[in-house]
């Protein structure tokens, strides 16, 4: 059995975004980029799924620049078999059906029988990739997957619906699955993983090597960010004391109703 996991680069959680003087582009230079953490939740999936079976091969994949190499590596670290970074020079503005279709021929080239990615980057929270991807492949796809079992040339998957509701799917091989929070805890890179992760096989390839044109993905980009700003500030609340507690209250419900109008 191959899976087939794919992670996106995401600013760490605790980094302070800076944008550029002209608002048009985010400062990268002091900000810590990290494994999206919704994929280091595939990423054990995957790894557990493998220790359960024993036979199954593991690749760590992404689509970026060079800097996206030590993370694929954690991933081999973690439990991974053979990483592949798809360069994306000259795509670097591409949206998120041009990474889907970057992805696809990729997975057609590795015809894995599972494709595992996070339900969401935390960064853009698109959502996008992983139903593009399974669209694109003619695949089924499950997304926000809390349990995963796999049996034989099948599998189900349970997922958290709106209103606290759990749907669950029983699917065909190959599927790609999202991967939630729930479905497990991921482990840590320990010394000794590290540094066999950097003997294993590693592989750097281009759209190109996949048969896709770089030049027609990126004219066919049909999203563009013009520009970035930060959220609102928020208005410093109100504090009422020093008056009795039916005056005070008197004093919150007018302005819930005059200023805020929520009642």
């Amino acid at each position: 059995m191959k899976i087939l996991v794919f992670l996106k680069k995401t600013p760490d959680t605790e980094t302070k975004i800076q944008l550029s003087n002209n608002n048009t582009a985010i400062e990268t230079n002091d900000v810590k980029f990290i494994i999206n953490p919704y994929d280091e939740y595939a990423i054990e999936e995957a790894i557990q799924i493998k220790e359960r079976s024993g036979n199954a091969e593991v690749v760590i994949a992404s689509f970026g620049d060079e800097s996206l190499r030590e993370l694929i590596i954690k991933g081999l670290a973690m439990g991974g078999d053979r990483g592949l970074l798809i360069s994306n020079q000259g795509l670097t503005q591409v949206d998120s059906l041009g990474i889907a279709k970057v992805l696809a021929a990729a997975a057609k080239a590795e015809n894995p029988d599972l494709i595992l990615l996070g339900k969401q980057a935390i960064d853009d929270d698109n959502m996008h990739v992983g139903p593009m991807l399974a669209e694109l492949l003619g695949w089924p796809h499950v997304n926000v997957v809390n349990k995963l079992t796999i049996e034989g040339g099948s599998a189900t998957a349970e997922r958290e619906a709106e209103g606290g509701y759990v749907e669950v799917y029983k699917l065909q091989l190959p599927a790609v699955i999202g991967a939630n929070k729930s479905l497990n805890n991921p482990r840590y890179a320990a010394l000794p993983g590290i540094m066999k992760a950097k003997k294993k096989p590693f592989d750097v390839k281009t759209p190109g090597d996949f048969g896709l044109d770089a030049t027609q993905l990126q004219a066919k980009t049909k999203v563009a960010v013009k520009g970035y700003q930060y959220p609102p500030e928020k208005k410093s609340g109100q504090v009422f004391q020093g008056e009795s507690v039916d005056a005070m209250v008197a004093k919150v419900v007018k302005l819930l109703r005059e200023e805020a109008k929520v009642i």
